[in-house]
């Protein structure tokens, strides 16, 4: 009797074994799998935090000085991405679903000439001023089927704090000018990004 007890306690702990195994491994990666981005009941987008611990890739600058007052973006561009993202793209040239590309927005600091240029111990030039706008983009090819798998969102143009949640953005405002210019890489500016432009690696 205490040998077919004993048995049955074994072949149960093997089941239990087998079945965490094959029911906990999906899960870890599904956790690994997870997007950055939330959205709430309305279908908008919440600001994700602790985005600028992420990789960052460039900061492409238009100034006002440079484009008659009336450049379309004239502050830096901060762009950031998850590692785990950056190192998907450097092997297949493709985001994965449910990439989150932030871009933090930053003034020119302090212009002192007509170019909005300062001069500085370096020497003349352009440096970042206070953060100024949040605009950000998430692959999801399912929710944003009409604009080529990706959705864009603005969390204000304006100094910190910024809005918690975003709606998307019509296609007139971003995707348009996406679609016309980068859907070949993968709706991003990626020529302007050097680790992904380049793949020299980290």
């Amino acid at each position: 009797m205490q040998k077919y007890l004993l048995l049955v306690i074994v072949g149960l702990g093997l089941t239990a074994s087998v079945v965490y195994l094959v029911v906990a491994k999906p899960v870890a990666a599904a956790q690994t799998e997870q997007s950055s981005a939330v959205f709430d009941s309305d279908g908008k987008l919440e600001l994700p935090t602790g985005f600028r611990k992420w990789v960052f890739v460039g900061a492409p600058l238009t100034p006002n000085g440079l484009n008659d007052g009336k450049a379309n973006f004239p502050e830096y561009h901060h762009v950031y991405i998850e590692q785990k993202n950056v190192d998907a793209y450097l092997k297949t040239g493709q985001f994965p679903e449910g990439t989150v590309i932030v871009k933090e927005l930053t003034r020119v600091l302090d212009p002192t000439f007509p170019d909005g240029s300062r001069k500085e111990p370096s020497g003349r030039g352009y440096f970042n001023g206070e953060y100024n706008g949040i605009d950000l983009t998430v692959k999801d090819s399912k929710r944003f089927a009409k604009t080529n798998g990706w959705g864009f969102f603005t969390f204000g143009h304006h100094p910190m704090p910024y809005d918690k949640t975003a709606a998307e953005k019509s296609v007139t405002e971003c995707a348009g000018c996406h679609i016309a210019n980068v859907a070949a890489t993968d709706m991003t500016w990626i020529q302007f990004y050097p680790l992904l432009r380049d793949k020299p690696g980290y």
